[in-house]
C-alpha cells in the first residue's frame, strides 16, 4: 500500500503542472530540405514574396515550392541579403555585390568590390545592408560602412566596432558596439546625447517603436531613445531578454514585437497586454538560437542555428502541443465556470491562465466531458465522475462512460452508453446524481440518439446498431429491440449515429444513411451525398462542421448552401485522430477542435476573413522537356517534338503557405485538374498549340485570378514543312505513277480484250467452219451410206440373178451364152468404178485412214483394205458380203484372217479397233 501510494504520490507530483501556451503553427525546415548550410545569418524578401537566406554555404532561395543553393565564386559564407528591387545584394567575407535572375529564373551574382577605390579590407565580413535614400545601398562590417550608388563606392571607416546601424528622422545612426549610438554626418560620425546608459553594453539591434528607437543590448535588455533621451525599456519581458541572451529584435504590427534570443528562441510580446508567448523547442521550433528574424505578410520567417522556421502569426488557429507526452491525446473538451477542462486517455487537465493542471485521481482513460444540469460530468474508463478544479467524485460505477445525451421531454434525465449496456442518470433535487442501468441491452453502446422520447438508437462498436423501444416513461426497462437486415452497403463495424432535426441519420464506412419511419427502412442519406467518406465532428441548427477523409484530413463548416469553408491548416491536418476528432463550439466566435498530442483553438470570425482575403495568382518559374530549359517570359515557347514526351511546368506561390493549384491546359489535348505542388508534368502530348491557365487553389476550392502560359509542340519530322512538300512531291509522282501504271493496264486491258475478241471471233468462226465441215462430214457421211448402200443393193440384186441363172442353168441351151451372162454379172459386181466412187467419198471422210493402217501393218491386200473400209463404217457381215460380192461366209473367214494379220485378239472387238484407229 505504501508504493501504491508513493507511485500515486509521484504521478500527480509530475502532472501537476505545464507552462506550455496556445501558439501559432510552426513550420520547420530542415537541413534535408533546403540542402545547405546549418546556419542562416539573414532573411530576406523580394516583392513577389520569395525568400532569400543567407546561409553558410551560399544563398539559399525558396520561391514556395524548391529550394536552390547559390554559391558564390569564391564558396565563402554570406553573412547578410536583401533584396532592392530586382536585384538580390548579399555580403561575405571581403565581398559584397548582388544576385540577378536570368531568362530561366536562375540567380547570377556580379561583385561590387571592385569598384572600391583607395581603401584595403582588413578580414572584414558584410554582417547588414540596407537600401537608403535616393537608391543608396548600405553595407556594414565590423570596421566600415560602404555606400553603393552610381556605381561608385564610398567607405566611411570609423575608429569603433560597428554592430548596427538604422535610419532615423532622416538621419543614419550607427550603433559602436559598446559605446553607444553615433550619427553619420558627411564622411565622419558624432556620437549623440545620453549615451552613458549604453556605455559596456554590446549594441545587437535597433528597430524603430512607437516613433522612438529601441535599441536591444546582448545581456542588458532594451533601452528607448527618442533623439534626445536614452532610458531602459521598463516592461517585464526585460528581464527575460536579460536573462536569455537577446540577438534580434523584429516589429510584428499591431503593437507587437518578436525577440530573437540566442538561448530561448523567439518572444512575441504585445505591448497592449504586457504579455507574451515563446515559440522554443519546447513549443516545436527545432532550434533555440536565433539568428535572423523577418516578417512578411502574417508569415514570421526565423533563420536559427539549425534550421530555418515559418511561423503563421495572427493565424485563426492556434494550438496547445504537449511535447512531454504527458498530455497524451485529447479525446473531449468542456468550458466549465471559465476554465477549459481536457479529457485524454491520461486523464482530466483544465487550464488555470497559461499553466496546464491535472486534476487529481484522473489517471486513465477519459472518453467524454460535458457540462450536466451544472455539473462537469466525465465519462471514464473506470466509471463517471463529477468533476471540479480540486475534486475528482464518482457518480457511477458502469466502466466506460461513452456518451450521454439528454431524454427528450424529461426533466434532468439522461441516458449514457458505457462498455455493459445503457445507464440511466437523473439528477436530484438535493443536487446528487441517481444512476441505474437500463434492463434488456448489456453489449458495449459508443454512440446513441433519440428518435422519440420512448424511441432510443443505439450503435454497437462492431454489430452495427439498434432501434429499441423503452417500457415506460422511467426508461428503465427495453421491451422491444429492433434490428436491421444485412446491407452490402451499410457495414456494422463502427456506425455513428445522428439526430439531425428530428431525422435519425446513420454514417457507415463514409456512407450516409437515414432511417425512414415510414416505410421503416434505411434509406440513402441525399442531403450528405456530397460528403461521402467525411466525419461529421459537431452541428447545431446552422452549421456542420465535417473532416475530410484520412489522406485530405481538412476541416469543412458548412451550411450545406453556399456557406462553406475548408479549413486546411497543415499542423492541424497533421494531428488530427481518425475516428477520435472532436469539435467543441464554447460561443460563436471559438471552437476547439481535439488532437493526437493537445488541441487547436479555433477563431471562427477570424478564419471566416481570411477565406475572404483574395488568392495570390501564381508566377511561373521555368519550362523543361526532356533535355532543354525554357524561359517563360517569352509569348510563346516553342519546344521540339522529340524531347515532347515529358514536359514539366514549374510555378510558385511565394507568399501562399503550402498552396494548391487549380490548371487547365487547352489544345489537342485538354486536362483540367488540380495539383498539391508547383511541379506539372504532362506527358505524351500530340503536337501543337497549348495554353495553360493556373490559378492558386484555396478554402473550398476557391481559385485566383489565372495565369497564363502559351507553348507550342512542335511537329515530328515526318510533319515539318519541309516532309509536307516532299509528302506532296511524293504524292504527286505517286498519282502519275499510278496513273501511268493505269493507263499502261488500261491499254494492256484493252489489247486483251481485242485479242480476246478476236480470238472469240476465230472460234466462232472456227466452230462455224467446224459445224461447216460437221455438216458436210455429216452429208458425206449420208452421200457414203447411201452410195454404199445403192452398191449393196444392186450387187445384192446381181448375186440373186446370178443365184437364179445359176439354179437354171440347164435351161439356157448355148452354154457359151450362160457363160457371157454369169461373167457380166460377175463384172457388174467386181466394177472398180463402184469401188473407186466409195473410195473417194470415204477418203474424203477419213483422209490417211488407209496410208496409216498400211504404216502399221504393211501385209494387208487392197481386199483386206476394203474389209477395213467397211468395217470402219460400221456394217455388219451381212451388209459387206453384197459389197464384197461374197458370202456371209466368206466375209467371215475374212475377217478371221484380216484379225491375224492385225495381231488381234479373239476378245478383242474387230470393228470398233478399225472405228477408233
Amino acid at each position: 500500500m505504501l508504493i501504491r501510494f508513493l507511485s500515486i504520490t509521484l504521478f500527480l507530483t509530475c502532472f501537476s503542472v505545464y507552462g506550455q501556451q496556445l501558439l501559432p503553427p510552426i513550420q520547420n525546415y530542415q537541413l534535408l530540405d533546403y540542402k545547405g548550410g546549418s546556419k542562416n545569418w539573414d532573411l530576406s524578401v523580394n516583392d513577389m514574396g520569395e525568400l532569400f537566406v543567407a546561409n553558410n554555404k551560399g544563398l539559399l532561395h525558396y520561391n514556395g515550392e524548391e529550394w536552390t543553393l547559390n554559391k558564390l565564386p569564391n564558396n565563402t559564407i554570406i553573412r547578410s541579403v536583401e533584396c532592392i528591387g530586382d536585384r538580390v545584394y548579399t555580403g561575405s567575407y571581403e565581398e559584397f555585390g548582388y544576385w540577378t535572375k536570368n531568362e530561366f529564373g536562375e540567380l547570377g551574382y556580379t561583385s561590387l568590390t571592385k569598384l572600391i577605390k583607395n581603401h584595403t579590407f582588413t578580414s572584414e565580413e558584410f554582417w547588414e545592408i540596407s537600401p537608403s535614400e535616393n537608391g543608396k545601398v548600405i553595407f556594414r562590417s565590423f570596421s566600415a560602412i560602404y555606400t553603393y550608388a552610381h556605381d561608385q563606392i564610398k567607405v566611411m571607416d570609423p575608429l569603433y566596432v560597428v554592430s548596427d546601424f538604422i535610419e532615423f528622422n532622416g538621419k543614419l545612426i550607427v550603433a559602436a558596439e559598446s559605446n553607444g549610438l553615433y550619427e553619420v554626418v558627411g564622411d565622419t560620425s558624432v556620437p549623440l546625447p545620453d549615451q552613458e546608459l549604453l556605455q559596456g553594453k554590446t549594441i545587437n539591434d535597433i528597430t524603430l517603436y512607437k516613433d522612438e528607437l529601441l535599441i536591444g543590448t546582448k545581456l542588458h535588455g532594451c533601452f528607448l531613445f527618442d533623439g534626445q533621451t536614452l532610458k531602459p525599456w521598463s516592461v517585464p519581458i526585460n528581464e527575460a531578454l536579460k536573462q536569455h541572451q537577446l540577438n534580434k529584435i523584429v516589429p510584428l504590427g499591431n503593437g507587437q514585437l518578436g525577440f530573437g534570443t540566442i538561448k530561448n528562441g523567439l518572444y512575441m510580446y504585445d505591448s497592449t497586454t504586457k504579455n507574451y508567448s515563446i515559440l522554443n523547442r519546447e513549443s516545436g521550433l527545432q532550434n533555440n538560437t536565433i539568428l535572423s528574424t523577418l516578417l512578411f505578410k502574417d508569415q514570421l520567417w526565423l533563420g536559427l542555428d539549425n534550421g530555418i522556421a515559418r511561423v503563421k502569426i495572427n493565424n485563426p488557429i492556434s494550438y496547445y502541443t504537449d511535447y512531454t507526452g504527458a498530455l497524451g491525446m485529447v479525446y473531449d473538451i468542456a468550458w466549465y465556470k471559465g476554465k477549459l477542462f481536457l479529457g485524454s486517455n491520461t486523464g482530466v487537465f483544465y487550464f488555470d491562465g497559461n499553466q496546464l493542471q491535472f486534476v487529481n485521481g484522473s489517471q486513465g482513460h477519459v472518453w467524454d466531458l460535458q457540462v450536466v444540469e451544472g455539473d462537469l460530468l466525465c465519462g471514464h474508463n473506470t466509471g463517471t465522475y463529477k468533476v471540479t478544479e480540486d475534486s475528482f467524485e464518482q457518480v457511477s460505477e458502469m466502466a466506460g462512460g461513452y456518451q450521454m445525451i439528454k431524454v427528450p421531454d424529461q426533466n434532468a434525465t439522461y441516458v449514457q452508453g458505457t462498455y455493459n449496456g445503457l445507464a440511466r442518470f437523473q439528477k436530484l433535487e438535493d443536487g446528487h446524481w441517481k444512476v441505474n442501468r437500463i434492463e434488456g441491452f448489456d453489449a458495449p453502446v459508443k454512440q446513441l440518439s433519440f428518435e422519440a422520447p420512448e424511441i432510443l438508437w443505439v450503435a454497437h462498436p462492431y454489430k452495427g446498431f439498434y432501434r429499441m423501444h423503452f417500457t415506460s416513461d422511467d426508461h428503465t426497462e427495453f421491451d422491444d429491440i429492433q434490428e436491421f437486415g444485412k446491407d452490402e452497403e451499410l457495414s456494422e463495424y463502427n456506425v455513428k449515429l445522428y439526430n439531425i432535426k428530428n431525422t435519425i441519420v446513420l454514417n457507415s464506412e463514409g456512407n450516409w444513411f437515414t432511417y425512414n419511419p415510414i416505410g421503416d427502412r434505411i434509406e440513402r442519406f441525399d442531403e450528405f451525398k456530397n460528403y461521402r467518406n467525411k466525419e461529421l465532428l459537431f452541428f447545431d441548427d446552422e452549421y456542420f462542421w465535417f473532416v475530410d477523409d484520412e489522406e485530405q484530413k481538412a476541416i469543412i463548416h458548412t451550411n450545406l448552401k453556399e456557406d462553406s469553408l475548408l479549413v486546411t491548416d497543415l499542423p492541424l491536418r497533421e494531428r488530427l485522430a481518425p475516428d477520435s476528432q472532436n469539435v467543441i463550439q464554447v460561443n460563436d466566435s471559438t471552437s476547439y477542435i481535439t488532437l493526437t498530442d493537445g488541441f487547436a483553438k479555433i477563431n471562427d470570425q477570424r478564419i471566416r476573413r481570411i477565406s475572404n482575403v483574395e488568392l495570390p495568382m501564381p508566377q511561373f518559374v521555368v519550362l523543361n522537356d526532356q533535355k532543354n530549359k525554357h524561359s517563360v517570359i517569352q509569348d510563346l515557347v516553342e519546344i521540339p517534338f522529340r524531347y515532347s514526351e515529358s514536359i514539366t511546368v514549374k510555378v510558385a506561390t511565394s507568399d501562399y503557405i503550402s498552396p494548391h493549384y487549380y490548371y487547365q491546359l487547352q489544345g489537342p489535348k485538354d486536362y483540367s485538374e488540380y495539383s498539391e505542388n508547383g511541379f506539372i508534368n504532362f506527358q505524351n502530348l500530340p503536337f501543337g498549340d497549348y495554353t495553360l491557365q493556373i490559378a492558386t487553389a484555396g478554402m473550398e476550392n476557391s481559385i485566383s485570378d489565372f495565369n497564363t502560359l502559351k507553348f507550342s509542340i512542335s511537329p515530328p519530322w515526318y510533319f515539318s514543312w519541309g516532309s509536307l512538300v516532299l509528302y506532296v512531291a511524293l504524292g504527286t509522282m505517286i498519282v502519275f505513277l499510278v496513273r501511268g501504271y493505269n493507263r499502261r493496264k488500261f491499254e494492256r486491258k484493252q489489247r486483251e480484250m481485242a485479242e480476246q475478241m478476236k480470238q472469240e471471233q476465230l472460234e466462232r468462226m472456227a466452230k462455224l467452219e467446224k459445224e461447216e465441215l460437221a455438216k458436210q462430214v455429216r452429208l458425206k457421211q449420208n452421200e457414203l451410206a447411201s452410195t454404199t448402200l445403192n452398191i449393196a443393193r444392186k450387187n445384192e440384186m446381181i448375186l440373186e440373178l446370178k443365184n437364179m441363172l445359176v439354179m437354171n442353168k440347164e435351161k439356157f441351151s448355148n452354154s457359151q451364152r450362160y457363160r457371157s451372162f454369169i461373167k457380166k454379172l460377175n463384172n457388174s459386181i467386181e466394177d472398180t468404178e463402184d469401188w473407186k466412187q466409195f473410195e473417194v467419198n470415204f477418203k474424203e471422210l477419213h483422209d490417211d485412214f488407209f496410208e496409216r493402217l498400211l504404216k502399221s501393218y504393211p501385209s494387208l491386200t487392197p481386199k483386206d483394205l476394203k474389209l477395213c473400209a467397211y468395217l470402219k463404217m460400221n456394217l455388219t457381215t451381212k451388209e459387206i458380203a453384197p459389197l464384197m460380192g461374197i458370202t456371209i461366209r466368206g466375209v467371215e473367214i475374212h475377217r478371221y484372217r484380216l484379225r491375224k494379220k492385225l495381231d488381234m485378239d479373239s476378245s478383242e472387238n474387230l470393228s470398233n479397233f478399225l472405228i477408233t484407229f
